[in-house]
């Protein structure tokens, strides 16, 4: 059936719906081999910046991939628009099951019966977010990290997803130039997310202690374990309120996590220090500041 995805690809769009830091970057994933993908936000000035990004990016990462060919990528006006006969529907709202639960409820009525229903969400199974789909068998979880830089992606069933489509998919993201790992069970956090929400946690206890500094944290987590991006510069990356839904929402599933994480992200959000997209998180983005 893996063919039959990839047949699908070359001849139906595909929609992501979000156009964020995430969002934008499926799109751009999604159009390396020459497939047509519609990015819809509800805030037209989001979808604007998403849609100019996937389109400057799109050619660089295309040299990256044996075979590449530039797809197209467009925004839609409306949400019915976006998914009209889409093969895939990737979701990549923020992490709030209240949008999650309504828009999958919208999406199995509207779109395309055979259309493959996915989630990016970093923390939520997709069951969480499934009360309102009728046909559950062709909806399941796929976590992007943060491609292009980072092509890892993670897929997990709903529960009832139909048995071989996440190794179909898997297939097809591969030839995107994209990681597959698929989860064996259900798990709050997937794989690597668990992981990296643990050392998160910590660095944030440590800063919150006042035992280092964010910058601290990051120069020894850097060379002691070789990567170019500490865990502060990546929260901000990712935007300290997506962080901060994320921590939430383990503190909510496992009661005994420490909360001082948690009461420094919301002071930071307090301050409007989100991180990369306004300028200021745990580092400086301004003109004036010395951040990269």
């Amino acid at each position: 059936m893996t063919n039959t995805i990839i047949e699908r690809a070359r001849t139906r769009p595909a929609a992501v719906i979000g156009a964020g830091t995430l969002g934008r970057r499926i799109a751009l994933m999604l159009a390396a081999r020459g497939g047509q993908v519609r990015l819809f936000d509800s805030n037209a000035s989001a979808a604007q910046a998403g849609l100019d990004y996937a389109r400057q990016t799109l050619a660089s990462v295309v040299a990256t991939l044996e075979g590449g060919v530039a797809g197209q990528i467009d925004s839609a006006p409306t949400l019915e628009a976006t998914i009209d006969g889409a093969w895939l529907i990737i979701e990549a709202l923020p992490e709030r099951l209240d949008l999650k639960i309504p828009l999958f409820g919208t999406l199995s009525q509207k779109a395309a019966p055979d259309a493959i229903l996915a989630t990016n969400s970093s923390s939520y199974p997709s069951s969480k977010m499934a009360a309102e789909v009728a046909d559950k068998s062709r909806m399941l979880n796929t976590h992007f990290m943060m491609p292009p830089e980072q092509r890892a992606v993670e897929l997990m069933s709903c529960g009832a997803t139909r048995p071989g489509l996440m190794e179909e998919l898997a297939g097809y993201f591969s030839t995107l130039g994209l990681s597959p790992y698929i989860a064996q069970k259900e798990s709050i956090g997937f794989i690597e997310n668990r992981i990296w929400a643990a050392i998160k946690r910590e660095a944030l206890c440590v800063a919150a202690e006042g035992v280092a500094t964010p910058e601290v944290i990051d120069r020894i987590y850097c060379e002691t374990q070789g990567t170019p991006m500490g865990p502060f510069r990546a929260m901000d990356r990712v935007g300290l309120d997506i962080v901060l839904q994320i921590e939430e929402h383990y503190a909510r599933a496992y009661p005994h996590l420490p909360e001082a994480p948690r009461v420094l992200l919301k002071k930071m959000i307090a301050e409007n220090r989100l991180g990369l997209k306004t300028g200021r998180g745990f580092y400086d983005y301004s003109e004036k500041g010395t951040a990269s």
